[in-house]
């Protein structure tokens, strides 16, 4: 997954702010899958009525994991992809 609209990118002391963006930055990111955040507890209450009403709320997440942070003006290296390997085929012996 690539996200590019990087809003600010810090490297040590030297910190890049962008307006509103960094152009041409980029950040390269895996998916690990979602999930739900804790439950939160939502209570709506009317005095002098006897009007209580209890509900929860789990709120859904995507868990993203950083690879690659692309600074502007970076040469963009594309991953190797390494060959597969092919099996040898199995002689057989014909003939008895």
């Amino acid at each position: 997954m690539e996200l590019d609209q990087v809003l600010l990118i810090g490297d040590g002391d030297q910190v890049t702010v962008g307006t509103p963006t960094v152009a041409g930055a980029k950040i390269v990111a895996t998916a690990q899958g979602e999930g739900k955040g804790d439950k939160i507890i939502v209570l709506k209450y009317k005095p002098k009525v006897r009007y209580r009403k209890k509900t929860g709320h789990r709120q859904l997440y995507s868990r993203l994991v950083i690879d690659k942070i692309v600074k502007p003006g970076a040469k963009e290296e594309k991953p190797v992809k390494k060959a597969a390997r092919r099996r040898k085929k199995e002689v057989t012996k014909s003939g008895a």
